[in-house]
C-alpha cells in the first residue's frame, strides 16, 4: 500500500472513531446518546407553544413516558394509571364516565378532559389551574380521589424495578429516577398526542378526491356561524374560559376558574373545549352531565341559563333546528381523526 492509501485508510479509521465516540454520552457510563424524535406537525396549525428546547424529544424519552402512561402501579393500589381515564378510543378522554375515577372507586367532581393537542396550550384543567405542561401530571398523580400516590415513595418503588432503571438508563443517560425526569418523559409522550388529519382536514388541504358532502359542508356553514366564536378553527378552542350557562350543581359545587383565581367575574367559568373528536369524547361539559351530542345541541337551543357570568355570546342561546342539529352532528363527525384514535404508536402496551 502506498504512503497516500495508507494515509486515507488512516483517515477514515480516525473519522470512524469520532464517529462511534461522538455517539457516547461524555459522563464515564458508556451509554449511547438517546435518538432525537421529529414530531410532525399538522399543515396550517400555529407553532406550539410548548417549550421543546427545555426538553427535546427522544425515541427513549417518548418510550419511557408511554409505558409510565400505562403503567397502574403508579397508582396507590396499583389499580389506576394515567390511560385508565384517557382512553385512546375515546380520544384520550374517559368513554361513558361522567366524572372521573380513581383509587377505590374514589370519584372526582369534574370530567376527564381529552389530553391531544396539549401543546398548544398554555394552562391546564377544566379551569386553568396548571400552567405548565411537564407539571401537570402532579395534579391526577397525588390527588386522593385519582392516582392517590406519595412521590417521594413512588420514586423509590420505581427505583427498585429493573425496567424502569433501564428504560430511564436509555433516556437520560443514568439510572436514578426522580419527578422531574418522569414528568418530562410523560409530558414528551403526550406532546406526539397530535390531532390533525381528519376528513375536515384534508378537505382545508384541498387533497384530491376529499370533499365534504351536501350536509357536510351545510353544517360547516352551520358551525362557523353559530359555533366558532369560541371553537376557533384550526384547533377548535379558542382556549378561553367561559361560562356558557349551564346550571349551577350543588352537589358538586364547583364554582369553575374563580377557584383559581378568586375573581367573583370568573365565577362558572371552564375552559372552552376543542371540537375535534368530539364525537367520540362523550360525555360533556366539564361535569359530564350530558352523554349524548344532541342534549348538548338541544342545552344551547332553549337550555342555556343566564346568570351575571354567563358569556353574551350564549345569553339569547343558540337557535338551532333539527335539519341544523343534523348537519352540525355530520359536520362534527368529519373532526374524527383516525390517525389519532387509531394510532399503534399511541395504543396501551403490556406492563409485566
Amino acid at each position: 500500500m502506498n504512503r497516500k492509501a495508507m494515509y486515507i485508510a488512516g483517515a477514515f479509521c480516525l473519522l470512524l472513531f469520532l464517529v462511534h465516540a461522538c455517539r457516547k454520552e461524555n459522563n464515564g457510563s458508556g451509554n449511547t446518546a438517546p435518538d432525537p424524535y421529529t414530531l410532525q406537525l399538522p399543515p396550517g396549525f400555529p407553532e406550539p407553544v410548548y417549550d421543546f428546547s427545555k426538553n427535546p424529544l427522544t425515541k427513549q424519552g417518548i418510550a419511557l413516558g408511554r409505558f409510565m402512561f400505562y403503567d397502574f402501579r403508579l397508582s396507590r393500589d396499583s389499580t389506576v394509571s394515567c390511560g385508565f381515564c384517557h382512553q385512546q378510543f375515546a380520544a384520550f378522554g374517559h368513554f361513558d364516565h361522567a366524572l372521573s375515577h380513581g383509587v377505590g372507586g374514589a370519584q372526582g367532581s369534574r370530567s376527564v378532559p381529552t389530553i391531544f393537542n396539549m401543546i398548544w396550550q398554555k394552562a391546564f384543567m377544566w379551569d386553568g389551574g396548571v400552567n405548565n405542561l411537564e407539571i401537570q401530571p402532579l395534579t391526577p398523580l397525588t390527588d386522593h380521589n385519582e392516582m392517590g400516590v406519595d412521590l417521594k415513595e413512588l420514586m423509590g418503588k420505581m427505583q427498585q424495578d429493573p425496567k424502569y432503571r433501564r428504560l430511564f438508563k436509555e433516556a437520560f443517560g443514568s439510572e436514578e429516577i426522580t419527578s422531574e425526569r418522569m414528568f418530562k418523559a410523560i409530558t414528551q409522550f403526550v406532546a406526539t398526542m397530535v390531532s390533525g388529519n381528519s376528513k375536515y382536514d384534508s378537505v382545508m388541504r384541498k387533497e384530491p378526491g376529499v370533499v365534504f358532502s351536501e350536509e357536510e359542508a351545510a353544517g360547516y356553514t352551520i358551525f362557523q356561524q353559530k359555533c366558532a366564536a369560541c371553537h376557533k378553527e384550526p384547533l377548535f378552542t379558542d382556549l378561553t374560559y367561559r361560562s356558557n350557562g349551564l346550571p349551577y350543581l350543588a352537589a358538586l359545587n364547583d364554582v369553575g376558574r374563580m377557584k383559581i383565581t378568586g375573581n367573583t367575574a370568573d365565577y362558572l367559568h371552564f375552559k372552552v373545549p376543542s371540537l375535534r373528536n368530539i364525537l367520540k369524547s362523550s360525555p360533556y361539559m366539564h361535569d359530564g352531565r350530558f352523554f349524548d351530542i344532541y342534549q348538548v345541541f338541544d342545552f344551547y337551543d332553549h337550555g342555556v341559563q343566564v346568570t351575571p357570568s354567563t358569556d353574551p355570546l350564549v345569553k339569547n342561546g343558540i337557535p338551532l333546528s333539527d335539519q341544523e342539529k343534523r348537519q352540525l352532528y355530520l359536520f362534527f363527525n368529519t373532526l374524527t381523526d383516525p390517525s389519532l384514535i387509531k394510532n399503534e404508536s399511541l395504543s396501551e402496551i403490556q406492563i409485566i
